[in-house]
């Protein structure tokens, strides 16, 4: 059993709180730190590296960003940054005590340039590194939005029809006395049961979605869930896809970074986004700290593809495992780019199924007594 508590052991999905990188001291709480890391973060280390690079002390660099924010929570983070660095603590410690901010690869990717005398550079890759991340968390979200928009208007038009149009229906065909078909005299039922009962339905099922998510948050229920979205049709090898390039990324940014390879596991397992990766990461982990080569634990497992296995292997060899790792993102930022464009293009028609089957369903079951109308006169 992996316990969590050092570093990188916080599995993916849970954003690290505390850890050694931290500073002594209280932890500081950002209001909407989220956007800040997301919209935020790549722009400062975009700028502070090139005033960096333009010979700008950082003190005054950090004070002029400070006034350039847009931002109120982040022009605060932004000014106790500067006053700690003020008082003489170094830039990557003065980081450590925003982790909502700046979570433990910034951190170490920060303390390693410090160390280095390259923070410019390290700062530039960041802000590259945290862009091309964004970029595709905006290209996946785009692509999830419109199968969740078609979903939700489907079951909303099928509620509406079962609440306001059936009953009408009902009421008419009821005074014919006569015998409705199967289907008719389910969607009767059904529509019955959701009038007298809506308020129940409701609460059920804001109930089962608030105990998902709960369950989801649990070790054994999110590594659970992140197996299965692995195993799902079309969505798993995206998902693969996504949590291989990201690992690969982050990587390769720390490996670059010289920060050591123990740490970089640690930070990688957090950054893959997916338990059953971080898992497999942590266990590599201590067989790398037994003095065996990463690669041969981690082609032991199936979800680690034999290319990407090869390349660590090739950089192990050659002790260019930064820039194997680089080249291993890259191929997988294409093949998500691919998958995306796939995925979409199947997508599209399946929800017009699926919408033409629940609304159809609907309308047919409505309307199938009125093909049967002499009939039921006669009788």
């Amino acid at each position: 059993m992996v316990t969590q508590g050092n570093i990188g052991e916080e599995w993916p999905g849970r954003r690290r709180t505390a850890g050694p990188v931290r500073a002594a001291g209280r932890r500081r709480r950002v209001p909407g730190a989220a956007r800040i890391r997301t919209r935020e973060l790549p722009v400062f280390s975009r700028m502070i590296a090139a005033m960096l690079e333009a010979g700008i002390p950082l003190v005054e660099a950090l004070g002029a960003l400070e006034e350039q924010t847009t931002s109120k929570a982040f022009r605060a983070v932004l000014g106790g940054v500067r006053s700690r660095i003020e008082s003489g603590e170094d830039f990557s410690t003065a980081l450590a005590e925003y982790p909502d901010v700046f979570d433990n690869l910034y951190i170490h990717m920060m303390r390693a340039g410090e160390a280095g005398g390259m923070l410019a550079e390290t700062a530039a890759r960041l802000s590259r590194y945290l862009e091309s991340a964004a970029r595709l968390r905006r290209r996946v979200r785009a692509a999830m939005i419109y199968p969740i928009v078609v979903m939700i208007l489907a079951l909303g038009i099928a509620t509406a029809m079962l609440i306001w149009l059936v009953p009408v229906f009902g009421d008419i065909y009821s005074d014919f006395g006569a015998q409705l078909p199967g289907a008719t005299r389910v969607l009767v039922a059904a529509s019955d049961f959701l009038r007298r009962y809506f308020l129940g339905v409701a609460v059920a099922l804001a109930i089962l979605v608030v105990a998902f998510f709960r369950l989801k948050r649990t070790e054994a229920g999110g590594y659970a869930w992140d197996r299965f979205v692995l195993r799902m049709p079309l969505v798993g090898e995206l998902a693969a896809k996504i949590c291989l390039g990201r690992l690969s990324s982050t990587f390769a940014q720390l490996m670059h970074g010289g920060v050591p390879i123990l740490e970089a596991l640690g930070i990688v397992a957090y950054a893959a986004g997916n338990r059953v990766y971080g898992r497999i990461i942590l266990e590599a982990r201590k067989t790398v700290e037994a003095g065996d080569p990463l690669s041969q634990e981690l082609a032991r497992h199936r979800v680690f593809p034999r290319m990407l296995v090869h390349m660590l292997v090739a950089g192990e060899k050659t002790g260019r495992m930064d820039e194997m790792l680089q080249k291993v993102a890259e191929f997988y930022e294409d093949e998500v780019e691919v998958a995306l464009a796939g995925l979409t293009s199947i997508i599209e028609p399946l929800l017009m199924i699926f919408l033409g089957i629940v609304v159809g369903s609907i309308v047919v079951g409505m309307f199938l007594p009125i093909f049967r109308f002499a009939d039921i006169l006669a009788i």
